[in-house]
């Protein structure tokens, strides 16, 4: 019954059409259908591509790999620069580190104490545009291939101006504590 109301309904609308047009012209007849149709493309909304949460990954590894070429050049100002805005460090046995001052000395101690090389592994990710959060192991070695510490971390990554910055970064140890 529904359906059959909603057909006369626009045969009705039909119908008012055609007789206003009985009355215009050819012109005045394509202008008005031109309108319908403009409006109609109008009302379409933007789809927004789906999230690509492989691809995003990649892009994770990819700035992973740049992590490992700014240590091995003892660039401390670079891995500040790897930092959202606000971006910290959450390391074991130390209060978290927030800003590019901080990260940029944090990093340089590491650096001048013997850090050379930094392997990032990433197992997992998960997230959305905006915020991707990932799970993986680390090494680190001197310039002379000495590990100093494995372990593993949990990322997560902040997309800003289109790059994907460390946001939260936390780590630990899979070595036991030293003695003395």
């Amino acid at each position: 019954m529904e359906q059959k109301n909603k057909s006369i309904l626009l045969f009705e609308a039909l119908g008012i059409v055609n007789c206003i047009f009985k009355k215009q012209t050819k012109m005045k007849k394509l202008l008005f259908f031109a309108m319908i149709a403009s409006s109609l493309f109008a009302c379409q909304s933007e789809t927004k591509p789906a999230f690509d949460l492989a691809n995003a990954k990649k892009e994770i590894e990819a700035a992973n790999d740049a992590i490992g070429e700014i240590i091995s050049k003892g660039d401390s100002v670079g891995m500040a620069a790897a930092y959202s805005t606000d971006g910290s460090v959450m390391f074991s046995n130390m209060p978290s580190i927030k800003g590019k001052d901080q990260l940029t000395t944090v990093w340089g101690s590491y650096i001048r104490a013997g850090l050379s090389k930094i392997d990032l592994t990433t197992l997992e990710v998960w997230g959305d545009e905006n915020y991707i959060t990932e799970e993986g192991l680390f090494e680190i070695k001197t310039k002379d291939d000495v590990q100093i510490d494995k372990g593993k971390y949990i990322v997560l990554w902040k997309k800003e101006d289109g790059k994907w910055k460390l946001h939260r970064d936390l780590s630990n140890s899979d070595l036991p504590l030293a003695t003395k």
